[in-house]
C-alpha cells in the first residue's frame, strides 16, 4: 500500500539530521521531498521498535530520494535519507508509470 504524506511538522535533531546531511541532503531537501508528493509505504523489515516508513520524493531540482521516517506525535522525523541510485530510479519510475 502506498499512501502520501501531508504533514508539515518534522522532529529533528543532531542525531538524525547529522545522518541525512552526510548523505548530501540538507533538511529543507528532506522536508520538501517528504511535503511534496512523496509516495510512502510500511517499512516492515525494519518496524521491530517503532513503525517505520519508506519515502520516495523528490527535491526542489527534481533528484529522486530515499527517505526512511517514523512518526512522533503528529511529527514526521526522518531517520535517513539519500538521493537514489539510477538503477532504483528506473526501477521505480517503471513500477508507477500507471500511477501518472
Amino acid at each position: 500500500m502506498i499512501v502520501r504524506t501531508n504533514v508539515h511538522t518534522f522532529d529533528w535533531d543532531e542525531g538524525n539530521r547529522a545522518k541525512c546531511q552526510k548523505h548530501g541532503l540538507s533538511i529543507s531537501d528532506v522536508e520538501y521531498a517528504l511535503i511534496h508528493g512523496a509516495k510512502v509505504a510500511p517499512d516492515i523489515d525494519h518496524s521491530q521498535d517503532e513503525q517505520r516508513f519508506l519515502a520516495i520524493g523528490r527535491v526542489v531540482s527534481g533528484r529522486p530520494v530515499f527517505i526512511v521516517f517514523c512518526w512522533r506525535g503528529s511529527a514526521i522525523r526522518p531517520i535517513s535519507a539519500r538521493y537514489m541510485h539510477a538503477r532504483e530510479v528506473a526501477r521505480y519510475e517503471t513500477s508507477t508509470q500507471d500511477d501518472n
